[in-house]
């Protein structure tokens, strides 16, 4: 899945960029308003996370102009303004939630799972899949409780089919949601992908968990039925405080 990020603050950036990359995301940055509106409008954007104090073009101004033009993915506000007026302005303008600096990285990954999850029709981060499980959280499978050994991009062309249940997905979809801009691209490697997901997690060959469609694409043959909560474990995680100001 594919994220845009518009800050001004680079300490913000890299801090952010690295946690988004390290959860699976690809990443397209920008650090100003104007260009910012163009990578959302011109490229694939899954979700959006923007700043409301940008230069050039202000936060508010690029949410709308989006929304404007009829770019849907959620959208994620962050901003160091703590009024309630400007929160609400926010959401008006077209965003979907929202996040105060400073903040702890953990809340704002979890808010974007959040809306990831919602933006694909889940309410919960463990989607069942008859015998499959994907847990979105933890980016794990599991085939009849066993869990399935996934390589990174295997596991983002099984979250990308999951997140758009029912819908033909090509190729050239693929490549640019689990790819970042400057990334080597090869259509070619998505058919390997496939081929290994569905030996892995079709071992017996019964399932047939995603359909080829002859010259169109691919499209998740499995259906979701309940949805339940992840396990959690008993160790804690170490918070990490992002975008304090200075």
């Amino acid at each position: 899945m594919r994220v845009l990020l518009i800050e001004d603050d680079p300490g913000l950036v890299e801090t952010l960029s690295t946690h988004l990359r390290e959860a699976g995301y690809a990443i397209d940055v920008s650090t100003d308003g104007i260009e910012g509106l163009y990578l959302g409008e011109e490229f694939p954007i899954d979700l959006a996370i923007i700043d409301l104090g940008l230069p050039d073009l202000p936060g508010l101004e690029v949410i709308r102009k989006l929304r404007n033009r009829g770019r849907d993915f959620p959208i994620l506000v962050l901003t160091a303004r703590s009024d309630w007026q400007d929160k609400v302005a926010g959401l008006e303008a077209g965003a979907d939630d929202y996040v105060t600096k400073p903040f702890h990285v953990e809340e704002l990954m979890a808010r974007i799972n959040a809306l990831m999850r919602r933006a694909g029709g889940h309410a919960r981060p463990r989607i069942d899949l008859g015998p499959v499980t994907v847990d979105l959280t933890g980016q794990r499978v599991f085939l009849n409780g066993e869990e399935v050994e996934l390589t990174t991009y295997e596991y983002k062309v099984l979250n990308y089919l999951v997140m758009h249940p029912d819908e033909i997905v090509t190729k050239t979809d693929l490549s640019e949601h689990i790819y970042e801009e400057d990334a080597d691209r090869d259509s070619n490697v998505i058919e390997v992908f496939i081929g290994r997901l569905r030996r892995k997690i079709d071992p017996d060959g019964t399932l047939n968990p995603i359909e080829t469609l002859r010259g169109r694409g691919y499209r998740l043959a499995l259906k979701s039925g309940a949805e339940s909560d992840p396990e959690t474990g008993n160790g804690q995680r170490q918070s990490v405080l992002a975008g304090n100001l200075s």
